[in-house]
């Protein structure tokens, strides 16, 4: 392993950051702090008519919150700078020119007409048209390498718009190797002539972003799947330029829940999940799209399913935190085969990390939340969560489990009522209400020792006593320990709450 390992993320600003990509910046840094070396962000803006304002700082915005931010990148350490491709078109002109030069580009005129009529033509013959070497010189074709260099330079003196094409070898056997997929050979006659710089002026993405790699000294290039039928063309370009390239592994694509294809957004709304890390408003049509952080998740359980998400670290073992994820992260234990995304499975890391938060930050979200607690001594919630996390997946779920808590109940459920509700409830209630009320050191242990006593001592059954006494206390047959309840709620309010129960009966 090279001892300055430096990759990066290079995503376009043309929208919210998809959770894949996520995943995608995930992997890099994982990698890049497992060997000591950089995490770069660069923005790949070469398409300036999909370019959609505020994705760039949303993507910032996403790697924050995820406690993956880059090293280098807009605005930050840029000694490698700048960190966006629209800031850098004045470098890739040269690049291009000086494949032309060498023989390895050339220039085409060829409109969209011209190759649309040419595409029809060979579908008529049951063929597909490719622009490469078994047309390219042959005169159907207009291009550089038929037309003398007069021709060739007063087209472009007139403004004649053009593109240059990348020269692809002919009769070459291609061998790429990928970390994640292994050895992988190309025969160079199935390639096309990618264009590498259009005629708005601006580079293609194969162009940029092999030059900009090569700049920034980038040795590891990780991404999708879906760049998979580009590593021969950015192959071929290295060795055009006669540079060394850096290692290359593809991810595996995440899977929707059920069925074919690639996790969408149509996904997650259909099955009820989001699938941006935070919440995102489109510029144009303002329509709103879920988020992660909003929908209530924690950072550390998406980071944590995200993991998973293609990795295996060959153990059973599930909860990893950032530094544990660091520690055992492979590329060569990421999987070949798509990974099928789980909504459940990232409910259930979020359960456990809500487990693993401290009582005192979830109370002040919790109250940040909702109105009915403001006037509520935070410490006091925390010890009321300290009751009910454990039931929870989100902090949104609160306060359905713990309202009574907060409020005397004002109605009883009916099935619980019915069930609870007995010949005989109303003096055993009043019995309750006289041993808690001659209960001086109100503690739940105390509580517990009186009433279990004396219904120990009558041979009464418990259910008779505590579902009855649960219902007053919450309204329900539901909650947690009655003792801890009754603690917090307080002697006064617990005894008018059963004097409630008994009033109703």
């Amino acid at each position: 392993m090279s001892k300055n390992v430096r990759v990066r993320f290079a995503p376009s600003p043309t929208g919210p950051l998809h959770i894949g990509g996520v995943r995608t910046a995930l992997f890099n840094y994982l990698f890049a702090k497992k060997h000591g070396g950089s995490f770069l962000l660069r923005i790949e803006d070469t398409d300036q008519n999909r370019y959609v304002e505020g994705a760039e700082n949303y993507i910032v915005d996403a790697l924050n919150w995820c406690n993956i931010p880059f090293d280098e990148g807009p605005g930050k350490n840029e000694k490698f700078g700048p960190y966006r491709q629209s800031e850098r078109k004045h470098l890739y002109k040269q690049y291009a020119d000086q494949l032309i030069k060498e023989g390895k580009a050339y220039y085409a005129f060829d409109t969209s007409e011209q190759l649309d009529a040419h595409r029809k033509d060979h579908e008529a013959n049951g063929k597909t048209f490719i622009y490469n070497w078994h047309n390219r010189e042959k005169g159907r074709l207009v291009n550089s390498l038929v037309l003398s260099s007069d021709e060739t330079q007063e087209k472009i003196d007139t403004g004649e718009p053009f593109v240059i094409r990348f020269k692809s070898p002919q009769d070459e056997i291609l061998e790429l190797k990928d970390i994640i997929r292994g050895d992988i050979s190309i025969d160079t006659n199935t390639l096309d002539d990618k264009i590498l710089f259009k005629s708005d002026g601006m580079p293609t993405y194969h162009l940029a972003n092999i030059v900009d790699d090569h700049l920034m000294e980038i040795s590891h290039v990780i991404r999708g799947e879906e760049w998979l039928p580009s590593l021969a063309l950015h192959q071929l370009l290295y060795n055009a330029f006669g540079w060394k390239a850096p290692q290359f592994a593809h991810l595996p694509l995440i899977l929707k829940p059920t069925g074919k294809g690639k996790l969408s957004k149509r996904d997650g709304d259909k099955l009820g999940f989001p699938v941006f890390p935070l919440e995102w408003k489109d510029p144009k049509t303002n329509e709103t799209s879920r988020g992660y952080k909003e929908d209530g998740y924690f950072p550390e359980a998406v980071v944590n399913f995200l993991a998973f998400l293609g990795w295996n670290p060959g153990t059973e073992q599930e909860l990893f935190g950032l530094e544990e994820l660091i520690n055992d992260f492979d590329l060569e234990r990421v999987n070949k085969a798509g990974a099928r995304f789980d909504p459940d499975k990232t409910k259930w890391f979020n359960h456990h990390y809500m487990q693993q938060q401290l009582d005192l930050h979830l109370a002040e979200e919790f109250k940040e939340m909702n109105s009915e607690l403001t006037e509520i001594d935070v410490n006091y919630i925390a010890l009321v969560i300290g009751l009910i996390k454990e039931r929870a997946t989100f902090i949104s779920e609160f306060w359905s489990l713990s309202h009574y808590f907060f409020k005397t109940p004002e109605t009883y459920d009916e099935k619980a009522f019915k069930k609870a509700v007995k010949d005989g409830t109303i003096d055993l209630m009043q019995k309750t209400i006289e041993i808690i009320t001659s209960t001086r050191e109100f503690t739940v242990q105390n509580l517990q020792s009186k009433l279990k006593g004396w219904i120990t001592d009558n041979e009464i059954g418990f259910g008779k006593v505590m579902m009855p006494l649960r219902l007053a206390l919450v309204g329900a047959l539901q909650g947690p320990d009655v003792f801890e309840i009754m603690f917090l709620i307080g002697k006064n309010e617990t005894v008018k709450r059963i004097d409630a129960l008994v009033n109703s009966i």
